[in-house]
């Protein structure tokens, strides 16, 4: 296939005529797949490359082949993820050696145009099977690329079965939890603007989500070596208070919210605190005091009551969010988490 499509290249590229290109392409072929050129040709005479190219895949190309080549993606309708699956699989069979990443590589060039464009700028060498069903997901139902297209702008929504398909399920729960004194159309614009901020949400493979676009730099007023100030020991903790630390950073370590640090790497550091609540449970806090006092403070003008109830004055409605984990969804950058 690899070769039909280079040749067809040069005959795109260079507006080759048909006749010039079956002149040139049989130089290609050695050993047996000259021999079956040459014993074609003579009973046949000239023919033209498309006449060549039906040949050269009854010949060479066997079933699976010849199944994976003319499933493309926009025959799938809809069956997106099946589609990739039934795809990889044909390619394992006729290719046992082939790298994972190779093989994915085969499959988005079936998709074409953009959504093949799409593909290749979201995915990398270490992209897995579950990353590529991700993406192919994503791809299919936030844009207009594909078979699989969704506006849910320009769109009519109804609480029946096309909204189920296409909204998130986090979102579904959320929209039957929606007041009933809205209006048809007002639950459809909800909807939609759910939908176009879904990533501003908490999902299975972002259990927290962070501040994205609003990345805090600290800066600090003193030079290394730091003052003893800042590289005190960790504070005494009872048994309990130790068992409750060390949950609380496996939790951490496990929403890669914290890293553990090598003896050789030059880091601040703080002292962690566990805060006991009258219900048995606790939470972990950091110590940043001695760190505030090096820091240079962020200068904010303070806000007027008077324009915040002026913006607000025509809103019908006025929602209200709070922060699963506030304080670990805010972003430093890379140079001042160090």
């Amino acid at each position: 296939m690899e070769f039909i499509r280079g040749i067809d290249m040069i005959k795109e590229d260079f507006e080759l005529p048909e006749g010039l290109v079956t002149a040139i392409f049989n130089t290609f072929f050695t050993r047996s797949a000259h021999r079956w050129y040459i014993k074609l040709r003579h009973p046949h005479g000239h023919q033209s490359w498309t006449w060549w190219k039906a040949k050269i895949i009854n010949k060479w190309a066997n079933y699976a082949w010849r199944l994976f080549e003319y499933s493309k993606f926009n025959d799938a309708k809809g069956k997106d993820l099946p589609w990739f699956c039934q795809q990889k699989d044909r390619l394992t069979v006729l290719y046992p050696d082939m790298s994972e990443f190779m093989i994915h590589r085969k499959i988005i060039r079936q998709c074409g145009g953009e959504l093949e464009h799409a593909f290749k700028g979201r995915t990398t060498e270490q992209s897995s099977a579950k990353d590529i069903s991700n993406i192919l997901e994503e791809v299919t139902t936030r844009t207009r690329i594909g078979s699989s297209m969704v506006n849910l702008k320009k769109r009519s929504i109804h609480l029946g079965k096309i909204l189920w398909t296409k909204i998130p399920m986090k979102i579904l729960i959320m929209l039957t939890e929606i007041s009933l004194h809205l209006t048809d159309k007002q639950k459809s614009e909800l909807s939609a603007l759910l939908y176009d901020h879904k990533e501003d949400f908490a999902s299975d493979k972002e259990p927290l989500g962070e501040n994205v676009g609003h990345e805090a730099d600290i800066t600090l007023n003193i030079e290394r070596l730091y003052p003893p100030l800042l590289r005190r020991p960790a504070y005494p903790a009872s048994p309990k208070s130790r068992e409750a630390l060390e949950i609380h950073i496996e939790d951490l370590l496990d929403l890669q919210l914290i890293r553990k640090v090598g003896h050789n790497e030059e880091v601040e550091r703080t002292k962690p605190v566990i805060v006991a609540w009258h219900n048995g449970k606790s939470r972990m806090a950091g110590d940043f005091r001695a760190l505030k006092t090096y820091t240079f403070p962020d200068r904010y003008p303070i806000p007027k009551i008077q324009i915040a109830l002026t913006q607000i004055s025509q809103s019908v409605y006025i929602s209200t969010m709070d922060s699963l984990k506030g304080f670990h969804q805010n972003v430093v950058t890379p140079r001042a988490r160090k």
